[in-house]
């Protein structure tokens, strides 16, 4: 077998145990998210950078304070990314052509064939029905595999915790709304309504409807419908996507399919250890287990002199 097809056959196997999902139906381009799978619509026409989805996102998750609070728009000045403190950031955007300064809410997109999920070697991720796509800590061995497979850059790590090194992002709310049907706490603090939560396939229906009813206020694009494979997030602007910091080079082909050609440089080291591991324990617990046995056989023969 051929080492690519090998880590193929890793991918999709363990895609597969954190989706519940038999791995055939894990072939490249068939997954396309739950039918039922909510979603949120990001109409960045409507965005003012004020930061309200930043304060709510904070408390929600119980985060450590800003470094700049969040009525400071001096962190306009530079794009920042997503931290272990911070699971959402916006970003000023200097549009051109004479259009005003465009602001985006960044965070986890919540990908129908997550990067993170497909490359993580333990099953720390599951992309839920509801959508989501959440982590296990406990699981998660702190490998940063997940943050080198991700296309929008999104997870974070805590190297600021040397007794929990693990890795960090939005999680769409889930354990405290998501799946009790509940919006996040972003799209329920936004005083602009440009955060819309629905069904994603009803999202898809609202946004399509804005494009065509006012043509002159958005771009012809709904970003997130068919990139990659699909995301929970979409995007509607009224510039390029690339305006506003968003990658059009990803293409629509499943998040597998990157995955793959990825993981073909990943050290061999990195994909064996867990059976080197497992490995070691048998052995171990072998050898314990023959020390067990020799030393009940030597009691048997004491007690037969």
């Amino acid at each position: 077998m051929k080492r690519r097809d090998f880590l193929k056959g890793c991918l999709i196997s363990g895609a597969a145990a954190s989706l519940g999902v038999p791995s055939k139906s894990l072939a490249v381009g068939s997954f396309e998210g739950y039918p039922d799978a909510m979603g949120i619509l990001v109409d960045t026409t409507r965005c003012v950078g004020c930061r309200s989805c930043e304060a709510a996102c904070n408390k929600e998750q119980k985060l450590p304070e800003p470094d700049v609070p969040f009525d400071d728009l001096s962190v306009f000045e530079e794009k920042r990314r997503t931290t272990e403190k911070a699971y959402t950031v916006v970003n000023r955007y200097e549009a051109g052509d004479g259009k005003d300064p465009q602001f985006r809410k960044m965070q986890c997109n919540h990908c129908n064939e997550p990067g993170c999920l497909t490359s993580c070697f333990v099953n720390a991720y599951t992309k839920t029905r509801e959508g989501a796509v959440i982590y296990d800590s406990k699981i998660c061995v702190g490998c940063r595999t997940c943050m080198v497979a991700c296309p929008f850059n999104i997870p974070a790590y805590s190297y600021s915790s040397a007794f929990n090194p693990v890795v960090k992002k939005c999680i769409f709310c889930y354990h405290t709304r998501l799946k009790y049907g509940k919006p996040p706490a972003c799209v329920e603090i936004c005083p602009r309504e440009v955060l819309t939560f629905g069904l994603r396939s009803d999202l898809i229906k609202i946004a399509h409807e804005r494009i065509r009813e006012t043509p002159d206020r958005y771009i012809d694009h709904l970003y997130g419908e068919k990139e990659l494979g699909g995301t929970s997030w979409m995007y509607l602007a009224a510039v390029p996507p690339e305006k506003i910091g968003l990658d059009e080079t990803v293409g629509n082909e499943p998040i597998i399919s990157n995955v793959k050609e990825f993981l073909g440089m990943v050290p061999m080291v990195l994909t064996i250890w867990p059976a080197l591991f497992t490995g070691f324990h048998l052995l171990a617990t072998r050898n314990k287990d023959h020390g067990a046995d020799h030393h009940t056989h030597s009691e048997q023969e004491d007690g037969k002199k």
